[in-house]
C-alpha cells in the first residue's frame, strides 16, 4: 500500500505555489479591483490545486480525471483573469507574461498528468 499524499504530486505543489503568488499580488490591490477582478483571479487559481486535491482523493481513476479536467478549466479561466488584470493596468505587462508562461507550463504538465491517469486506468 502506497503512503503517498497529494503533497508528493509535483503538479499540485506547483499549483499551490502559483496560487500563493497570485494571492500576494492581489492582496495589494485597491478595494474595488480586489473585490471584483481580484476575487475571481484568486478563486480560479485556488481552484486548480483544490480540484487536483479532490480528484487525488477519489477512489476511481475516472473520477480523478474528471476533477483534473475541472482543474484545467480553472487554469484556463485564470489565464483570462490574468489577461484582464494586465489590460486594466493591475498587473504590469511583463509580470502578466511571466504568469501566462507559468500557466501554460502548468497546463502542459496537467495534460500529461491527465494522460497518465488514463493510461493507469487502462492497465
Amino acid at each position: 500500500m502506497s503512503s503517498k499524499t497529494i503533497n508528493d504530486l509535483e503538479i499540485y505543489r506547483e499549483a499551490m505555489s502559483l496560487a500563493e503568488e497570485i494571492w500576494a499580488l492581489v492582496v495589494s490591490w485597491d478595494g474595488f479591483a480586489k473585490s471584483s477582478l481580484g476575487l475571481q483571479l484568486v478563486r480560479s487559481t485556488d481552484s486548480i490545486a483544490a480540484n487536483l486535491s479532490e480528484g487525488y482523493g477519489r477512489f476511481h481513476y475516472k473520477e480523478n480525471q474528471k476533477f483534473c479536467f475541472y482543474a484545467r478549466g480553472s487554469l484556463q479561466e485564470t489565464q483570462t483573469w490574468v489577461e484582464k488584470a494586465a489590460r486594466r493596468g493591475l498587473i504590469p505587462d511583463e509580470m502578466a507574461r511571466q504568469l501566462y508562461v507559468k500557466l501554460e507550463t502548468l497546463k502542459k504538465r496537467l495534460n500529461a498528468y491527465i494522460s497518465s491517469i488514463g493510461q493507469a486506468a487502462s492497465t
